[in-house]
Formats: C-alpha cells, sequence, structure tokens
C-alpha cells in the first residue's frame, strides 16, 4: 500500500527571514506532520499527542538554537525522533506496560472494516520491525524526506539510510508474504 507524500514544509510565517527567529506559528503550522510521524513511532494517538507536545515544548525552548528557518520541519521532525528514542530507552529501562486506553486508539482500529485485516497485518508486521528499520522507512516513505534528510534527523550518514531502508523493505515485505527471508548471495 502506497502511503501518500506528505506537503513540503511551509514558508516561514509573518515573512520571517530564513536566519530569523522562529515563531509560534511556524511551529504550529507543522503539527499535523509531526503528528502524524509521532503515530506512526508511538503506534497510537494518545502517545503521539504526548510526543508532539513535548517535541513542541522543547521546540519552543530552543527555538534560538534553529538556524535556518527554512529547515524548520527536519529540526522538529529530530526533535520528535531524538524524544520518542529516549522514551524508548526509559520503558526498556522500566518493563513493559499495556494501559487499557492503548488499545481505544488502536490504529488498524481506525480503518473501514473491509480494510482491518490488511491494516492490522501492516501494523503487525511494521511493529515487528526494529525500532531504526521503522524509524527509516516512516521518515522516507511517509514523511517523504530524501535520504539526506532523513540521514540529518536520525544522525547518521546516508549510505546507513539507505542500506536499512533496502533491509527495511525486504524484512516488511517478508513479514506481510508471511515467508521467510532470501539470503543474497554475491557474486564476485
Amino acid at each position: 500500500m502506497p502511503l501518500p507524500k506528505p506537503p513540503p514544509d511551509p514558508p516561514p510565517a509573518n515573512g520571517a527571514p530564513a536566519n530569523g527567529p522562529v515563531d509560534e506559528r511556524a511551529i504550529a503550522a507543522q503539527v499535523p506532520r509531526l503528528r502524524r510521524y509521532a503515530a506512526a513511532l508511538a503506534g497510537n494517538l494518545s502517545d503521539a499527542d504526548d510526543l508532539v507536545q513535548d517535541c513542541i515544548e522543547k521546540a519552543l525552548a530552543n527555538r534560538h538554537t534553529l538556524r535556518d528557518v527554512t529547515r524548520l520541519g527536519g529540526w522538529l521532525l529530530s526533535i520528535l525522533h531524538n524524544l520518542h528514542v529516549s522514551g524508548l530507552r526509559w520503558r526498556r529501562r522500566r518493563g513493559p506496560e499495556v494501559p487499557v486506553e492503548d488499545l481505544a486508539n488502536d490504529l488498524a482500529l481506525s480503518a473501514a472494516p473491509a480494510d482491518r485485516a490488511e491494516v492490522r497485518d501492516f501494523v503487525r508486521a511494521f511493529n515487528q520491525l526494529s525500532e531504526e528499520h521503522r524509524a527509516v522507512l516512516l521518515l522516507t516513505g511517509l514523511e517523504g524526506l530524501s535520504y539526506r534528510e532523513a540521514a540529518e534527523v536520525l544522525g547518521v550518514p546516508v549510505g546507513t539510510v539507505m542500506s536499512r531502508l533496502a533491509r527495511a523493505r525486504e524484512r516488511l515485505r517478508v513479514l506481510l508474504d508471511g515467508g521467510t527471508e532470501q539470503a543474497v548471495r554475491r557474486i564476485k
């Protein structure tokens, strides 16, 4: 199922120069994109909203550190991604927890009844991917970032993004097909 392309970053609000300060409206314009990425990372809307709220709070507190306003979207996605990874590390130390409210916000339940089985299969397969594979698929597939932009958000080289993306796509395909991964043979 192809994912829709996100809209490009909106221009800075109030005609702010590219190196000017970031205002609240410019950050607010990014909220739908942040929420979509957070929902895909967190797997439910409740945690996604908390993640977006933490991201915006951190962005507003540190907005003076953003030197180029045209990079606001990637900067916010980086903050959100880092907050998510920090949260995962914190939860691993704390142990597993499944609140009942999460079941009400299950992404698979938001699909039309005819599509629920496919969505459930996709969500189940997607959740079996490693964190780094999910992140690279979301940034390039859902958010439409280029390899370079995804590399900046994740803080890794472009080549790493490309190899993670190839492995993530193959793993996801195998999980959705219910098959086994085929070993890639290199012939020299």
